[in-house]
């Protein structure tokens, strides 16, 4: 990290800690949101804009991470063992859904994880004796963790805000270690990472599984965040939110989801002012990024650096003597 990237990082993090000091109840809620959803976001980002895997279930981990998380809490579990069974068994269910990309890729893809979005919403919707149905689940309560309880507000932020500074450095870590390295490969080219020795099957599975199981972990956090969970919240709406916080962010860029996240939870906040047509609005500023920006903000942003540094290097020596020897056409 360049020693600018490494300033701006420090001040978002100092912005993030200090902000909601400053803000009511609501404005801790969506920093909570952002919180959260930002996690279940970069789980999509190494899924999608690392290992090039398209995925349109992301929604249905996070619901059935708090599902999960909800269930085994009033059953007596104590939250952090409900927190990890979340994140293990949406790693275990999100590396079976991997087994379908081993055969089929891109649309073809997106329509298996998004039939497998909508029979998890149906199960939530149906199965009364499990999921207790459209009357959802009330009363979750926020953990008490070492005897830092986290029922207010404020606490419950820095606890989910923490969590995702952890979850972003261990993110941080793999990306850059020999593993991300081989999920762009996936990526780029997968005949040519297989030609290179590179065990794709297991990747590919790999990607899957850590991408789902990230957004089982924002499932916990969502749960205790909003205190009653019911399916409508984990239909297909949330897999495309989810979706679109990568891509306006800047798919494959590290810090895409986080920017993504922001715009998706707060700018439809701040469009409020326009009454009934905030959602029209919203729709039309997205459409029109994605028209001028398609490869998202830091895709913007770092094309527009390269194209200012070309415009300050000098020009090559060969090219100037060709300038300086080439002759006036008569």
């Amino acid at each position: 990290m360049s020693r600018s990237g490494a300033v701006a990082l420090a001040a978002a993090i100092i912005v993030a800690l200090a902000l909601p000091q400053f803000l009511k109840g609501y404005g801790i809620y969506l920093l909570s949101t952002w919180a959260v959803l930002t996690i279940a976001a970069l789980g999509l980002n190494l899924t999608l804009g690392y290992a090039g895997q398209v995925s349109l279930a992301q929604g249905a981990f996070v619901g059935i991470g708090a599902y999960t998380a909800a269930l085994l809490m009033q059953a007596g579990l104590p939250y952090p063992l409900a927190f990890v069974a979340s994140a293990l068994l949406c790693f275990a269910i999100g590396w079976g859904l991997g087994y379908p990309a081993l055969r089929v890729q891109h649309h073809y893809l997106a329509f298996v994880t998004l039939a497998f979005n909508t029979l998890v919403f149906l199960v939530l919707r149906n199965e009364e004796w499990l999921t207790h149905g459209i009357y959802g689940i009330s009363g979750i309560m926020r953990p008490v963790l070492l005897g830092w309880s986290t029922a207010k507000p404020l606490a419950f932020y820095y606890f989910c805000f923490g969590m995702l500074t952890v979850i972003a450095a261990a993110l941080w870590w793999l990306i850059r270690s020999p593993w991300g390295r081989a999920f762009v490969a996936l990526r780029e080219n997968p005949i040519r990472a297989l030609s290179l020795g590179l065990d794709t099957r297991r990747y590919t599975l790999m990607a899957f599984a850590i991408g789902s199981s990230l957004g089982g972990i924002s499932g916990a956090l969502y749960a205790p965040l909003v205190q009653f969970i019911e399916p409508n919240s984990f239909a297909l709406a949330l897999s495309f939110n989810l979706l679109l916080m990568v891509i306006v962010g800047g798919s494959g860029y590290f810090y895409g989801p986080f920017v993504g996240a922001l715009i998706a939870v707060l700018l439809p906040e701040w469009l409020r002012i326009t009454q009934g047509y905030y959602l029209i609005v919203y729709s039309a500023m997205i459409m029109l990024m994605m028209a001028f920006c398609p490869y998202g903000l830091f895709g913007m942003v770092e094309r527009a650096i390269k194209a200012l540094r070309l415009r300050r290097a000098p020009p090559a020596p060969a090219a100037v003597s060709a300038l300086q020897t080439e002759r006036p056409r008569p």
